[in-house]
């Protein structure tokens, strides 16, 4: 394996292409206008098609102008050529451009230039809203995710070597109603390299001189692009963006500019750093060297991505001093995610990222594949001690749950009722209770709260060896049941339990969810392991992770459109009372191990109702893998359903877990 690099060689004006984009009138509202947009984007075409040499066939323009300031055409004579071909920038024109037209492209460069508002989502992302957005539907371009895909092998590895982005827009927080927009990932292609600046910091406008219809950021560039060729913009890009920052500290001091161009990664097209001194403040990360890589080439051979990749991604930044850049990874394997790692910056000199990340993947490898972990391990060793790695803190110990698992299964016709078994899991799964002879409900419920009210009493797990940790008592309850059970509300039982046998609601005690691993058969147990593996690896905060379903999503087909890739790993079925079953019966078939929806179907009009994804952001930010914990405290702040209907109670939650469940044979 060899350290990953990037051809350099001189970019020929007809084998570049350009998307170019500037939004002044949106139809969300006339207080989104933008003055000046479009002539900045007329702007940096005209340098393109003008002392860039680019074909004008090779450039497609998108501008929607405000009525009030017509395009001048013949400001830009070059630019006579577009005048035919330019079109409104809204989404269905400026997505196929990009992931059809542009990408059936033979070329060695692809300019992406935008001029229009811009926001950051949960995830800090920078989403650019197209012109057709509107109060209902802020539809938008997610650019971080579109420079990821372009990337990646959904272009040919040959194309598009050289990729740069520079953005006109404010990085600030999204309104309501905006959110990500995720096309397929694939992996990652080395020596292909991308160049990002943005017209702000995070958190800050990027001044647009209405005044003079202009924004400030792209007067600035267009002053160093001056008359440059293409090539000498393209390989002097990084000293263009050192100069913009220079003149942005000086219309600072002179209290006219409150921005700050910013790059996204610092690395130059050669993989060299661009942070060759101290005045931007920031120290930069070493790079791994060829010793390590042709380690990691045999460590890494034939290995898919391990659970918790996404969470030794996170650590390798948060030991590094940084924020995490993404919520999910950059690639689809370890190789390449390492690749993305040496090109960050981080905050320590005496750390590369990869680091961090291999030593958080042998943490992880170490009860389940203790060879592989050893190996990790002694890479970590050998590379810190090559490189001078100075050292950091050990990944964060997981931290499982404790659970009363409740397993309820149809006793024969005769019998009637339910067999029960009783297990407690923590590390390791102990028998409680497995009654002789069937039970009904009631019965149930009177077995749990004594078993719930035995395990409250003191340090001790029944059966459990000595030397375990202190039992501190059960936080989740876990009901197997068969799929006629699948919509019981369980989380609103209240037991005697509470002090003086006073009731107790379970899902305001206990994180309570449902299960179904019987239902788990056929082609449907492979997609549930595959889909829990993927959802292990990845995290909980993937943009793919969540479908959202409603009575329309839910026909015949749903299985197989849901089982269709690794996502989605959970659904959240905001549908009808009488298409519930058919939807979670899509839920089985597909494998998908994760599921919410409201008892008794949607609220009723009126309510305080925003739809169960807003309710589930407005707790936190959709995170998968907290949701237990995030419906428990929903359902314990939640005031009573008779009250105030709403979709934040009472929630059912579906979690299988296929690593977490004891054996078919009795354990008694």
């Amino acid at each position: 394996m060899t350290m990953p690099g990037a051809d350099s060689s001189p970019v020929s004006p007809d084998r570049a292409f350009a998307l170019v984009v500037g939004i002044e009138e949106y139809e969300v509202s006339h207080r989104w206008d933008l003055p000046g947009a479009a002539r900045d984007a007329l702007r940096f075409a005209g340098w393109l098609t003008g002392p860039a040499g680019v074909p004008p066939a090779n450039v497609r323009l998108f501008l929607s102008p405000l009525a009030s300031t017509p395009v001048d055409w013949g400001a830009a004579p070059p630019l006579a050529a577009l005048e035919a071909t330019h079109r409104p920038a809204v989404r269905e024109n400026i997505e196929k451009a990009l992931y059809q037209d542009l990408h059936s492209c033979d070329g060695d460069l692809l300019w992406i230039f935008w001029a229009g508002h811009g926001f950051l989502d949960a995830h800090r992302q920078m989403l650019l809203p197209y012109a057709d957005a509107t109060g209902e539907h802020l539809v938008h371009l997610n650019l971080e995710s579109a420079l990821r895909w372009w990337k990646s092998d959904n272009v040919r590895p040959t194309r598009f070597r050289l990729q740069a982005a520079l953005v006109d827009a404010c990085r600030v927080e999204a309104p309501r109603g905006i959110g990500t927009a995720e096309p397929g990932m694939g992996g990652a292609v080395p020596g292909r390299n991308q160049f990002t600046l943005y017209a702000s910091r995070e958190g800050e406008e990027a001044k647009n001189q209405a005044e003079r219809g202009a924004g400030q950021f792209t007067d600035v560039l267009l002053q160093q692009l001056g008359a440059k060729t293409l090539d000498e913009g393209v390989q002097g890009l990084v000293e263009i963006a050192r100069a913009m920052q220079d003149r942005f500290r000086e219309l600072e001091e002179q209290n006219l500019g409150w921005q700050m161009p910013t790059f996204v990664r610092d690395r130059d097209w050669d993989g060299s750093s661009i942070l060759v001194d101290d005045r931007f403040g920031i120290p930069r990360a070493p790079r791994i060297d060829q010793a390590a890589w042709d380690g990691l080439g045999e460590l890494f051979s034939g290995r898919t991505l391990p659970d918790r990749a996404y969470d030794a991604y996170r650590y390798a930044f948060e030991t590094a001093g940084c924020d995490v850049p993404t919520p999910f990874l950059p690639a689809a394997g370890l190789t390449e995610i390492v690749r993305d790692l040496d090109e960050r910056q981080g905050r320590r000199t005496d750390l590369p990222l990869a680091v961090p990340f291999v030593r958080h993947l042998a943490d992880g490898a170490r009860q389940a594949d203790p060879t592989w972990a050893a190996e990790l391990e002694a890479w970590v060793a050998s590379t810190g001690e090559r490189l001078g790695v100075g050292a950091f803190p050990p990944p964060p110990a997981t931290t499982g749950h404790t659970g009363l698992h409740v397993r309820l299964e149809e006793a024969g016709a005769l019998e009637g009722g339910y067999r029960v078994t009783m297990w407690l899991h923590s590390g390791g799964f102990t028998n409680l209770w497995e009654p002789e002879s069937p039970l009904d409900l009631d019965a149930v419920r009177l077995g749990l709260a004594d078993q719930l009210v035995a395990l409250s009493g003191g340090d001790g797990i029944p059966g459990g060896a000595p030397g375990r940790p202190p039992f501190r008592g059960v936080d989740r309850i876990e009901f197997d049941v068969p799929l006629e059970l699948i919509d019981t509300d369980f989380e609103s039982w209240k037991l005697p339990i509470g002090r003086m046998g006073k009731r107790r609601e379970l899902g305001r005690l206990y994180e309570v969810v449902v299960r179904c691993p019987a239902e788990r058969m056929g082609v449907s147990h492979g997609a549930w392991i595959q889909k829990w593996r993927w959802f292990m690896a990845q995290g909980g905060r993937h943009p793919e992770a969540v479908r959202a379903l409603t009575d329309a999503d839910v026909t015949e087909d749903l299985g197989y459109t849901l089982q269709g890739d690794d996502p989605p790993v959970c659904v959240l079925a905001e549908v009808s009372d009488p298409r519930l079953m058919d939807a979670l019966d899509g839920v089985l078939d597909a494998g998908v191990p994760i599921a919410v929806w409201r008892r008794g179907g949607p609220p009723a009009p009126g309510g305080a109702d925003g739809g169960l994804t807003q309710a589930l952001t407005e707790e936190c930010e959709v995170d998968v893998g907290r949701l237990p914990e995030t419906l428990k405290r929903m359902r314990s702040t939640a005031p009573p359903i008779e009250e105030q209907p709403s979709w934040r109670h009472p929630l059912a939650l579906l979690w299988d877990d296929p690593d977490c469940r004891p054996g078919s044979q009795s354990l008694s």
